[in-house]
């Protein structure tokens, strides 16, 4: 441990470097210039401070004061000749911790530096401690994070086994959503959030028949009345979970389908009766299914893509979603250009 010694009269010094040296485990610095161990102290933060009151350019507690503005917890023992109770106060309520009178008696000043010392080693090992804890804690946190972002990939990849759209659509409409978001103004956090929980927008299709979800022809009115159950099957799939990624998951898949003027389903929501990460992922889902080619269509244009969402704004998409995915839009045609179909097998119908 270190000890500053801060004292105008060597002889002093030459007295609290012996003192020092026996508390053991201690090494003394020592100052006769105020100017150059407060310098010396803001740099190296010493375990405890033996400063005398009267010197020359700055007196104890001036440097006390100053280096209390960087150090709040370093123990400062200040030794004076002057016994006036006004001195005491002002030098206590400048973060002095403690005093000693001079002529210093060596037994007092011996037995106060170590319990100073004392618990400042015990503080010490208990910030670190808890640093210790915070870090750990941060670990713990990151682990479940990354088994969580796990098991939202999974569930993603078993609805696209069943599903016939791309892995490359999935990530597509995951960052054109994050696009939306992050031109709305929405907090980066909601924007990654968004980012993890919009590829599952369409895990409730495992629940729908094959007959149907690989039809490659037009669905009867009956079959896409049970297609449509997909947004209810993914609710109720992911809605009981404790994560609030899948939480928001699950009201994404409830509500993507839904359409502005309230024509959608499966509850014909209206407006912004329907949660916005709803509202922006639909926007997201039908430009990406427009401009993608599958089995049974070719891939539209982003010109004709581009029309019919705006030509759609107000009635099946939110208009403030529409200006903000077409804001910025060189970001939009980098992502599709980005996550290529080529690179990804797809399975059928979308």
């Amino acid at each position: 441990m270190k000890v500053a010694i801060i004292d105008d009269a060597q002889l002093n010094v030459t007295l609290l470097q012996h003192l020092v040296k026996k508390l053991g485990d201690c090494e003394p610095v020592s100052f006769t210039d105020p100017v150059k161990a407060l310098a010396w102290c803001l740099e190296n933060d010493p375990d405890l401070i033996v400063v005398d009151y009267m010197m020359p350019e700055l007196s104890g507690i001036d440097i006390t004061e100053k280096f209390r503005e960087r150090y709040p917890e370093t123990p400062i023992l200040m030794v004076t000749a002057n016994h006036e109770t006004d001195l005491r106060h002002l030098a206590l309520k400048s973060g002095v911790t403690d005093f000693l009178n001079k002529p210093l008696d060596n037994i007092e000043f011996l037995a106060r530096a170590k319990n100073m010392l004392a618990l400042h080693q015990s503080r010490k090992k208990l910030a670190d401690h808890a640093a210790w804890l915070a870090e750990e804690v941060e670990k713990a946190t990151a682990e479940i994070k990354a088994r969580e972002r796990e098991t939202i990939f999974c569930l993603a990849k078993a609805a696209e086994y069943r599903d016939p759209e791309t892995g490359a659509h999935i990530l597509r409409m995951a960052h054109y959503s994050k696009h939306i978001a992050r031109i709305m103004g929405l907090p980066g956090e909601r924007q990654e959030i968004l980012l993890q929980s919009a590829p599952m927008h369409d895990v409730g299709k495992v629940g729908t028949p094959d007959m149907i979800l690989l039809k490659p022809g037009k669905l009867t009115e009956a079959e896409f009345a049970t297609m449509k159950d997909h947004a209810v099957i993914g609710y109720e799939i992911l809605k009981e979970s404790a994560s609030n990624i899948l939480k928001v998951a699950a009201e994404i898949a409830w509500t993507h389908h839904e359409k502005y003027d309230g024509s959608g389903y499966p509850r014909h929501l209206k407006g912004n009766d329907i949660p916005l990460f709803g509202r922006i992922v639909a926007v997201a889902d039908v430009f990406d299914a427009l401009t993608s080619e599958r089995p049974y269509k070719k891939a539209w244009s982003v010109e004709q893509a581009t029309k019919l969402i705006r030509d759609s704004s107000g009635t099946h998409f939110d208009p403030i979603c529409v200006e903000a995915f077409f804001t910025e839009f060189e970001e939009v045609l980098a992502i599709k250009n980005q996550f290529l179909d080529e690179e990804f097998e797809p399975r059928g119908r979308t």
